[in-house]
């Protein structure tokens, strides 16, 4: 498989070094991606550039995957506009095995060229100041960094940028000459901010190994939606996060599956593994019924299966079913579950004691406001036929609602109609 070709197609490439296509073709050879451990978990913006690492390994070369136990101490100053608060050395630690297990769901780490973790603290953090300015410092002019992007940026800002942020892409720069020079790495990718970053790796490779030294570049681009908002943010903007302690498996799988057509189309490409033949038959098909969505559903179910694994896109389709009206009754959700359905929904609160005692059906529905009276209640149960607890159609107005109703003691859903549902939480 042509790498580079198959990243163009994709969507992936943004911009790649003089050679990058040529050398991957001719060699069988290794590249990778850096990661700062500043949380503790990836969101889905990462995933446009580790996905460049998997179709590194698919062309049959060796990925590496950093974590940057050692940079993520310090902070890189690309697209910040002020410098980063430092984090403990036990937090980086913390961050940094929690995004290594997240990377490991991407790469195959048996096989020929299998997949490789490594941490940039390992060499990095034995290395002494004048060391680090012997070895790497007088390799690298102030001008050569002043003129990057990132530095230029904050240096007009009213937050300037400290020194320690400054040698930022030194750091960055030795690990791309440590991996070449011990791993054999010939190429690093990442996303278009981080050129800068990347080129002054290049840059101190061949000022250590000699002009004719073989290090090259490739990023991708910086996506955004259609309408112009963040690539990876809900409208709320909180980000989407790999971690289904931060991001439920059934928000995740709604933000693909609530995707745009343009967007569900760039999508399906970047972040699946689809092959090309496929991905154009199911663009077709969607176009031809576009009510169905089966684009988004295809796109939704392949990344969020790659994520969260069967469990958690089998959690993601039973709520998704129950909270839209589709076969799935509320006796299959977990805990876990209807918390995220609490989240998601539209969400009342009514008292615990009150469930314990028995609460008549008219009563509960007026005092959380579903109905304007208990009249009104009675002619939504009797004449509409509209009201369900739990999915179950209320057929009487006397009804009782008590806690066998309640689902982990705590739960249970209230319909009026086909489009007023609501989880009511008790507490």
């Amino acid at each position: 498989m042509n790498f580079i070709s198959e990243l163009r197609w994709r969507g992936l490439l943004h911009e790649a070094m003089p050679g990058t296509e040529e050398h991957f073709l001719a060699n069988r050879s290794a590249g990778y991606l850096g990661a700062d451990p500043t949380g503790d978990s990836l969101h889905i913006g990462n995933l446009v550039s580790l996905m460049m690492l998997v179709h590194l390994q698919r062309a049959g070369h060796k990925p590496f995957a950093l974590v940057g136990g050692a940079t993520g101490m310090v902070g890189d100053p690309s697209g910040k506009d002020k410098e980063r608060q430092l984090l403990s050395l036990e937090e980086i630690h913390h961050n940094s095995e929690c995004i290594r297990l997240q990377m490991e769901r991407f790469l195959d780490f048996s096989g020929s060229n299998a997949a490789e973790m490594v941490n940039n603290y390992d060499w990095l953090g034995q290395m002494g100041f004048l060391e680090f300015l012997r070895d790497v410092g007088k390799h690298i002019t102030i001008s050569y960094m002043m003129g990057k992007e990132s530095v230029k940026k904050r240096l007009a800002s009213e937050s300037g940028i400290s020194y320690t942020e400054f040698a930022y892409q030194l750091l960055q720069g030795y690990d791309y000459y440590w991996l070449y020079t011990h791993k054999g790495v010939r190429l690093q990718v990442g996303g278009s901010d981080q050129w800068g970053n990347i080129t002054t790796g290049t840059e101190l490779i061949r000022r250590k190994a000699g002009p004719e030294a073989e290090a090259f570049a490739a990023v991708c681009p910086l996506l955004t939606r259609e309408d112009g908002s963040k690539f990876g943010k809900t409208a709320e903007g909180s980000s989407i996060w790999l971690d289904p302690k931060k991001t439920s498996p059934y928000s995740f799988f709604q933000y693909w599956r609530n995707a745009s057509d343009t967007d569900a189309e760039r999508f399906i490409k970047i972040f699946t593994l689809k092959g090309q033949e496929e991905i154009e038959a199911l663009i077709a098909t969607h176009r031809a019924q576009p009510h169905l969505y089966q684009l988004q559903k295809a796109l939704a179910e392949d990344v969020t299966l790659r994520v969260h694994g069967e469990s958690g896109l089998q959690s993601a389709v039973k709520l998704t079913d129950f909270l839209f009206g589709a076969q799935s009754g509320p006796e299959t959700l977990s805990e876990s579950d209807w918390q995220a359905a609490a989240q998601a929904s539209d969400t009342l609160h009514f008292s615990r004691e009150r469930i314990s005692e028995g609460i008549g059906i008219l009563d509960m529905l007026t005092e959380l406001g579903i109905t304007k009276s208990k009249g009104d209640a009675r002619r939504a149960i009797e004449a509409d036929k509209s009201v369900r607890i739990n999915a179950v159609r209320v057929e009487v107005p006397d009804l009782q609602v008590n806690m066998s109703h309640a689902f982990f003691q705590t739960y249970l859903q209230l319909q009026k109609g086909k489009k007023e549902k609501y989880i009511v939480v008790l507490r």
